[in-house]
């Protein structure tokens, strides 16, 4: 009776020890030793640059976005440092920092625009987009994003900046500052183009969080918040620990 019932346990040990030895290909456990298929990594890629899109424009439009990250805050323009520098000099100071908040609060308003043109570029991938991306760098697709919504997204910034500035009379705020910096004998005059500058940095910003947004992806689990990024995404780092 004894060896009736060693083998009739002999194919369920072999099954468990068939299910070891598939989680040991693999590397890790419970990750999946088949490679994703195209639809899953095409799923995962997508899913990704949502949810990395969605977490930065958020950051970046929400009031302080920009103002009280130091990784994008708008600083006063670097062409004018010695503008600012005087002005606080001579007691100027406050209008200054106004100055600057006005400017963060500009971006933060036209950051909200970047949503539809991200997930538009997002659609119009093509599978080799999607290839070369999911085994890129950590931030391949901060970059192809870079590349294919940069100019769109300056046409939707641009008339926000200006409605922003108008609206905030931020020259209102700038021009004070410059007459009393130009009136200053021996000094050098300055105009920067505000509407340029703050797209500018704008831009620089959203795609900077962006970035910090895929490489969490990449690098931390934890930041996988379903099961197609960890699939897609666990399996690539099982692939590179080979």
């Amino acid at each position: 009776m004894k060896i009736i019932k060693l083998f009739l346990l002999l194919p369920v040990l072999l099954l468990l020890n068939g299910c070891d030895v598939l989680t040991q290909v693999g590397g890790l456990p419970g990750i999946n030793p088949l490679p994703p298929s195209e639809a899953e990594v095409t799923s995962g890629l997508k899913s990704a640059l949502e949810v990395g899109i969605t977490n930065a424009v958020k950051q970046t439009s929400e009031n302080g976005g920009f103002l009280n990250n130091s990784l994008i805050r708008i600083p006063f323009p670097p062409e004018a440092a010695r503008m600012e520098r005087t002005l606080r000099d001579i007691g100027l100071g406050a209008q200054v920092d106004q100055f600057v908040r006005t400017m963060n609060a500009a971006a933060e308003e036209a950051s909200k625009k970047a949503t539809p043109i991200f997930v538009n570029a997002i659609r119009q991938m093509s599978f080799t987009d999607v290839m070369n991306i999911w085994r890129g760098d950590s931030t391949a697709a901060t970059q192809y994003l870079k590349r294919t919504t940069s100019d769109q997204l300056r046409q939707a910034f641009t008339p926000v900046i200006k409605e922003a500035i108008e609206k905030v009379e931020l020259t209102a705020l700038w021009n004070p500052l410059a007459s009393a910096y130009n009136s200053i004998p021996f000094v050098t005059p300055v105009n920067p183009n505000l509407e340029n500058f703050i797209t500018d940095r704008a831009l620089e910003g959203l795609f900077a969080m962006v970035a910090r947004e895929e490489a969490a992806i990449r690098r931390d689990p934890a930041a996988r918040v379903n099961d197609i990024l960890k699939r897609v995404f666990g399996w690539l780092d099982n692939e590179r620990k080979q």
